[in-house]
This record gives structure tokens, C-alpha cells and sequence, in this order.
């Protein structure tokens, strides 16, 4: 895409992802995104430093539990910021060190 975002698909493993994604950062943030079972993968073999959670109070009826598949390891972070609005909150979690 011009002047956008590109989009690598990766499928050797999420290890390899990371690392290429780190790599053509530069030295920047690595942001993840795919849902919750991609950012259970990543939580299992503590890969996240920072999590940015966005509720939205609307009712799907259905999805997946972010925390579901991943022992626990969420525990390992603290709450940095709250903000919120009628319309959404937003978390800021980082792992405690």
C-alpha cells in the first residue's frame, strides 16, 4: 500500500514473527494485533512487555476471552493508565519487573 501500512505474513512461528518484525522497526515499538488467540501465543512464552486494552461497551453476543488460554501469565502485569469515556475505556498494562 502506498503511504500505508504493509502487512507481512509470517508462518514460521511466532518467535520468527517477532523477530522480523523487530528488525524492520528499527529500534521502534512492535505493535501486535490479531486477536485474542494471537496475543494469547504471545502472552504463554512472555513475549509482551505492554498491553493496550480497548473495551467497548456494545454487546456482540459471542468472542473470545482474551486471558482464557494463558496460565495465568497475565497476573505477571500492572495497570499503568485508565482512561475512560462513555463510549470506551482504554487499559495500559505493562509486566511488572
Amino acid at each position: 500500500m502506498e503511504g500505508g501500512t504493509t502487512f507481512h505474513f509470517v508462518t514460521d512461528g511466532i518467535q520468527a514473527a517477532l523477530e522480523q518484525a523487530k528488525n524492520a522497526a528499527r529500534g521502534k515499538d512492535v505493535a501486535l494485533g490479531g486477536g485474542a488467540d494471537v496475543a494469547q501465543q504471545y502472552l504463554k512464552v512472555v513475549l509482551i512487555d505492554e498491553m493496550e486494552i480497548h473495551v467497548v461497551p456494545l454487546f456482540l453476543g459471542g468472542g473470545s476471552r482474551l486471558f482464557e488460554k494463558t496460565h495465568r501469565r497475565q497476573m505477571a502485569y500492572e495497570c499503568a493508565r485508565v482512561v475512560n469515556s462513555p463510549s470506551v475505556s482504554h487499559y495500559k498494562y505493562r509486566r511488572a519487573r
